[in-house]
């Protein structure tokens, strides 16, 4: 059920982008139909329906999440390792990458598809590698980065600090705690209209993108991971007469640190995938997304899927990254 609520809000995010780029009918191309004519209003009309649309799947999956899955769940903290391989069977998740890949090979080959639409794995490696040479997917790779640095440190700072307000204050929480709701149901590509309208199309805008995509994972991981620490937290810190600074540094930071490097996790492959989307919708002088756009124009497919290459590639290691990150800094969870 879990996954269905995902995949139901991954879907309907990835119909909106397409109907962004590519559609001449749907809520998204009326979107950008209005921002072209600057009719800011239709704008907002579309994002509230977006909005109001996104509330009603999100809540439907999750009372009928309630209504099939109502038996107890037993709460660990505990993250096992996954399976050890040795010898042989360290070779065994290979074989299926391998196969796929010489049977791409093959299809090139043999000409049974087009290769203006597939080119061979050796013509991708062979763009990748003179890429790599002449600098340009290095160069585009590292202004990309940038973008997806500032964006998360701009986004998932605020994130991190609303969540720990609204987790530590019920107040705050009920004060903007509803709103904020509301607004996380909004598809992430639903703003672009509004952000070039109002940032125009340079920097700023593709970094306020990303800093929307890293904005709510973080923030929805360090209000619930807060929120949810046992009581006698509070009770301990009376006692010892602990500050405020005393209390986040010693009881707070500490016992929600699960779950909050678990949303700093999502924000840093949001903030990636953030930024592949800010270069596609906006005009970007250089990066991966501008490098995809150019060479879709051209029709070099070989360029596009070197390109996929290095995301794909990026967006793993960031994963690892994140994974280190937590590992680290949790040790005690891990078996």
């Amino acid at each position: 059920m879990a996954g269905v609520r995902l995949a139901l809000a991954a879907g309907w995010t990835s119909l909106l982008a397409v109907e962004l780029l590519a559609s001449s009918e749907g809520i998204g191309y009326l979107m950008v139909w209005a921002r072209q004519l600057f009719m800011l209003d239709i704008v907002f009309v579309c994002i509230v329906v977006i909005g109001l649309i996104g509330v009603i799947m999100d809540r439907g999956i999750g009372l009928l999440d309630k209504k099939l899955v109502h038996w107890p769940h037993p709460a660990t903290a505990e993250i096992r390792r996954g399976p050890r391989y040795q010898g042989w069977q360290r070779l065994q998740p290979w074989l299926l990458p391998f196969a796929l890949v010489a049977l791409w090979q093959l299809t090139t080959e043999q000409q049974w598809v087009d290769a203006n639409i597939l080119v061979s794995p050796l013509a991708v490696l062979a763009t990748t590698v003179k890429g790599l040479l002449d600098g340009t997917l290095i160069s585009g790779m590292a202004l990309s980065l940038g973008r997806t640095l500032g964006g998360l440190v701009l986004g998932g700072g605020l994130g991190f600090a609303l969540g720990l307000l609204l987790g530590l204050s019920r107040n705050s929480e009920r004060v903007l705690g509803p709103t904020l709701a509301a607004i996380r149901q909004i598809a992430i590509f639903a703003w672009v209209p509004l952000l070039t309208a109002w940032f125009g199309l340079g920097e700023l805008a593709k970094w306020v993108f990303v800093a929307l995509a890293t904005f709510f994972p973080l923030f929805i991981a360090t209000q619930r991971s807060v929120a949810n620490l046992s009581p006698q937290l509070n009770e301990a810190a009376q006692v010892l007469r602990l500050s405020l600074g005393q209390r986040l540094r010693r009881l707070v930071l500490p016992g929600a640190a699960p779950g909050i490097f678990a949303g700093l996790r999502l924000s840093l492959i949001y903030a990636w995938l953030g930024t592949i989307g800010a270069e596609y919708f906006m005009p970007s002088n250089g990066g991966i997304g501008s490098q995809m756009i150019g060479a879709q124009q051209l029709l070099r497919m070989d360029l596009i899927m070197a390109c996929m290459l290095f995301v794909g590639l990026t967006g793993a290691l960031l994963n690892l990254i994140g994974q280190r990150l937590e590992i680290r800094a949790t040790r005690w969870r891990h078996a």
